[in-house]
């Protein structure tokens, strides 16, 4: 007679393997030598901890060295307007500036090709990246 073969069902391994590894962790934290082994959905807390109490966010303070007034070369207020900016504002009337007159690459919009003015802010003709700008532009400021 031949035997009759049967599929096995299969061993549920992982939560086996998870149980050990909790046993583990407790013995590492609590540094106790023997450790008890309680899930997380049957087990109680039996301290009382005070409630959290929640942070508030607070607004960010600029750096000082960025808000500072900085002189503006002859060159560059002829683009950005009179009057001593901080480098952030520098920058954001730099982008107006570029935005409001088309001068972003269409393809790379990383790269502005300049005009009149700000070639002579940059001193090239040619397309620069938004970062070799503020290379540029940090020549122009004191």
């Amino acid at each position: 007679m031949a035997k009759k073969i049967t599929k096995r069902k299969p061993v549920k391994r992982a939560a086996a393997k998870t149980a050990k590894r909790t046993v583990k962790t407790v013995k590492k934290a609590s540094g106790a030598k023997k450790a008890t082994k309680k899930s997380s959905s049957t087990a109680k807390r039996t301290s009382k901890r005070a409630p959290a109490t929640r942070k508030v966010k607070t607004k960010r303070k600029p750096n000082a060295a960025f808000m500072k007034p900085l002189n503006i070369s002859g060159e560059l207020q002829l683009v950005i307007g009179k009057g001593p900016f901080p480098r952030t504002e520098v920058t954001k009337k730099l982008w107006a500036y570029i935005k409001k007159h088309k001068l972003q690459d269409a393809l790379n919009k990383r790269n502005i090709n300049p005009d009149e003015k700000l070639a002579k802010v940059f001193g090239t003709n040619r397309s620069i990246s938004m970062f070799e700008m503020t290379k540029k532009v940090s020549k122009h400021l004191k």
